[in-house]
């Protein structure tokens, strides 16, 4: 059983580099590839978008003397190359994948708007999303709600390498314990980092459901698809 026809899938461009310190694992990108492949024959629509941060991320870009605006631009781009990496990934698997991108750099990707994005998910294609929202000062979180707002998804999947959201980060506090649900009101007054609080605010105005849920682990994007409960459920 299916429970979304529409979904936006957000993944971690740090969770690409897998054993590495830097760019992109062959074997995780063919995990998430494969994991994507089995959503895509089932029949839902699939939208994805792709951080940068395994290869360069603008705020610590800024922190080390970066122009804020020059270093938002070279994350986007670094999104674009594990946009490129993914849809390669997919086609070598028989899935139809087109990149769109926020900002024009044909014939690398075509120029994002809703109307095509929507028209290529109907026709199958998984459609991956890359440069972000196209503007310096916003994050991929951001640019995730965004896109999952303006093409109509059902539900966002952030997909990262924590298996939900906990009431303190469990990477460096073990006493941390998980949430099944979560309300985004809830989010804002324990002060939780789920997403930035752009991003948080979007899909709690937008009534967009939002499912942390561990990527790394394969298989788990399907059980997140077939209603299991793994993970965490954010919502109004």
């Amino acid at each position: 059983m299916v429970y979304y026809k529409r979904i936006l899938l957000k993944l971690s461009g740090e969770s690409l580099m897998g054993n590495k310190q830097y760019g992109i694992d062959e074997q995780r990108l063919s995990d998430y590839a494969e994991q994507i492949k089995d959503a895509a024959e089932m029949g839902i629509q699939i939208g994805i978008v792709i951080g940068g941060g395994n290869i360069f991320r603008g705020v610590s870009g800024t922190a080390k003397g970066f122009d804020r605006v020059k270093g938002d631009q070279m994350g986007m781009l670094a999104t674009v190359i594990n946009s490129l990496a993914l849809s390669s990934a997919l086609t070598s698997l028989g899935v139809k994948a087109k990149v769109l991108t926020a900002i024009r750099m044909e014939p690398i990707g075509e120029f994002y708007n809703k109307w095509r994005a929507i028209e290529l998910m109907e026709q199958g294609n998984v459609v991956i999303f890359s440069c972000g929202t196209g503007s310096p000062f916003f994050t991929t979180d951001t640019g995730s709600s965004l896109r999952g707002i303006e093409i109509e998804a059902d539900v966002m999947l952030k997909g990262t390498r924590v298996d939900g959201v906990y009431t303190a980060d469990p990477e460096k506090d073990s006493t941390a314990t998980k949430f099944t649900d979560i309300t985004y009101d809830e989010i804002y007054t324990r002060g939780l980092k789920v997403m930035d609080l752009t991003a948080t605010t979007m899909c709690k105005e937008n009534n967009l459901p939002i499912i942390v849920f561990d990527m790394d682990v394969k298989g788990n994007l399907m059980k997140v698809l077939k209603g299991e409960q793994i993970g965490t459920l954010v919502h109004n």
